[in-house]
């Protein structure tokens, strides 16, 4: 059974070997992590087409004796202030993929680090009365390598305004961590609270429906 050791504290933490302790499927995180960034995606990218632009409805000169080529509008997409030829418009780029599926990836993920060491578990008591920016780098010494990604739960604000002002850290909720956030971080970092949520989160059970 893994464990991971505790920042600004002392002894380490027992993390649950049904959720650290999977085997690592990359085909299945690369999936889940591709429809987690295009679920990002907006989608409000939007072009005109040459029906879609104000004017153009007279021709700009008769079809026959002045020597140019023939134009019937001059919203064509060959001409400056045209309609543009096959442009982005509204969509949703969302890419379905199963619940066991996303719990399965999540569980891969939170193993990788699990077994490569580079889970670490954050003593929220460690910033005493209030935020601190230079306690924050101080516990982060040695980890400031590659990207540092730090989950909380939902009501720690002292850590999250202490990390938060740091190069290359990036603080998310545990509600809104995705396998494409802990596939893209070198070092783990999560408070137990958060952990605990995130392990429950990943855990392959059945939801009770009323």
């Amino acid at each position: 059974m893994a464990d991971a050791p505790i920042l600004g504290g002392s002894g380490t933490v027992t993390l649950d070997d049904d959720v650290f302790g999977a085997a690592f499927n990359g085909p299945l995180v690369h999936e889940v992590v591709i429809a987690e960034l295009a679920a990002r995606r907006q989608g409000t990218h939007s072009t005109k087409t040459r029906g879609k632009v104000r004017g153009g409805g007279a021709k700009p000169w008769r079809q026959k004796g002045t020597g140019r080529a023939r134009a019937g509008t001059s919203r064509s997409p060959l001409w400056t202030g045209g309609g543009i030829v096959f442009g982005p418009s509204p969509r949703h780029y969302t890419v379905k993929v199963n619940r066991k599926a996303r719990k399965a990836a999540l569980r891969a993920a939170l193993s990788v680090h699990a077994a490569r060491g580079s889970l670490s578990v954050l003593d929220p008591g460690s910033f005493g009365d209030g935020p601190s920016t230079k306690t924050a780098f101080g516990l982060l010494e040695g980890k400031l390598g590659g990207k540092v990604l730090l989950v909380l739960a939902e009501d720690q604000d002292v850590p999250f305004k202490s990390f938060r002002n740091l190069e290359r850290v990036t603080v998310l909720p545990s509600a809104a961590v995705g396998v494409a956030d802990l596939v893209g971080a070198g070092q783990f970092i999560a408070t137990e609270a958060a952990l605990n949520a995130l392990t429950a989160r990943a855990k392959n059970t059945v939801e009770a429906t009323v």
